[in-house]
């Protein structure tokens, strides 16, 4: 078995990976007579590969029993993933660089606060999602079209995480 403690999300930390979305940053734009600000560009959606278009979806996760413990990875080849909590709860995100296989030393663990979201690069290994508390909604902008975009791998070990 092997043990990974999170660190905390950050978009230097998560760039191999793909984008971190919140409300911070240098991209901001007063929109609607000064009445709004716009955190502008925030996330590449890559899903035009193959014919592909983006949909929007909210997907709802149920939190895993404690000790967490994951035991597979998942990527998407043609399109990018970006998931948006929209409810007031931290959460983790697993994830290893896009290769062939993923190797249970290239995982890494991050803590999300509620006001974070991610977006996964095509192909990069990601673990489904990871609530800790209750049950959890999250605004999804996925891709859909013809082709398989899903591909599973069980890890060689488990990997737990230290929380």
């Amino acid at each position: 078995m092997h043990r990974i403690s999170p660190i905390p999300l950050d978009s230097q930390s998560f760039a191999a990976f793909g984008d971190v979305l919140e409300a911070t940053g240098k991209h901001r734009i007063a929109i609607n007579e000064g009445t709004t600000v716009r955190f502008h560009d925030l996330a590449k959606i890559d899903v035009e590969k193959d014919g592909g278009k983006p949909i929007v979806n909210i997907f709802r996760g149920t939190p895993y029993p404690f000790p967490l413990t994951i035991r597979m990875m998942e990527k998407h080849p043609f399109g990018s993933q970006l998931f948006m909590p929209l409810e007031p709860f931290e959460y983790l995100v697993a994830v290893a660089e896009a290769k062939q296989k993923v190797e249970v030393e290239d995982v890494v663990i991050f803590a999300c606060s509620p006001k974070q979201g991610v977006n996964f690069r095509p192909g990069v290994w990601h673990h489904p999602l990871l609530v800790l508390s209750e049950k959890q909604d999250f605004l999804v902008i996925d891709r859909g079209g013809e082709g398989i975009n899903l591909i599973e791998q069980e890890l060689a070990v488990p990997i737990v995480i230290d929380l």
